[in-house]
């Protein structure tokens, strides 16, 4: 199903329904960027806001993009705070953004084939010394036919979705110039005898 269709019609039970993604990947991004303090931070695939207030609360300034404007309803409906722009965008055309010093993305790039031109995109978007969060579902979890699915008036949908490894986002990482400073695999319960269910990264630009 068309991604953008897909995400417009979730976003009337994405935050009601359970989901062990979701809920999981609410827990990294708190974790991994843990205790930090931004000037301005941009959000990619903002959905329903579920990051975007505790992102504001850490930052003077938000940019929340989707590409769903079914999404972005109900984060306009959540999140309230004058620091958020919320802007309706496609990330696989040139970003106008203004730069950051971080850049977060959630959820996002296994619907999106090409990651050479998210990173470009991201580099140029990021003050030197700058991060960029990511966190996906789990390669090992996709390989197995895990992917973004859920109930719609008694049909279970499917989103288009993409594979791509660990090595992937390193090596496309380091090509455009940025380092790779953390790296945390995820699992429900914390149960580390079973599949993760997510990975997350944190890249920081080099350069001049």
């Amino acid at each position: 199903m068309n991604t953008d269709d897909a995400y417009n019609r979730w976003s009337q039970t994405y935050d009601g329904v359970e989901n062990k993604t979701r809920d999981l990947e609410g827990k990294a991004i708190r974790h991994v960027l843990n205790g930090i303090s931004c000037h301005h931070i941009i959000e990619i695939g903002c959905g329903t806001g579920k990051n975007t207030g505790w992102l504001a609360a850490h930052s003077q300034k938000l940019t929340a993009l989707d590409f769903s404007e079914g999404m972005l309803r109900q984060a306009r409906q959540k999140v309230t705070d004058v620091k958020v722009s919320f802007q309706q965008a496609d990330i696989t055309l040139p970003w106008h953004v203004e730069q950051a010093e971080l850049i977060c993305c959630s959820l996002v790039l296994e619907h999106i084939q090409d990651l050479g031109f998210i990173f470009q995109q991201a580099a140029h978007s990021l003050q030197k010394g700058g991060q960029f969060y990511i966190c996906e579902l789990h390669p090992y979890r996709q390989v197995q036919g895990a992917r973004a699915r859920f109930e719609h008036e008694g049909n279970t949908l499917h989103l288009e979705y993409y594979v791509h490894h660990i090595s992937d986002y390193v090596s496309v990482a380091l090509s455009e110039g940025f380092s790779c400073t953390a790296l945390h695999e995820w699992f429900d319960g914390d149960d580390r005898a079973e599949i993760p269910r997510l990975v997350s990264y944190l890249f920081t630009k080099g350069g001049t």
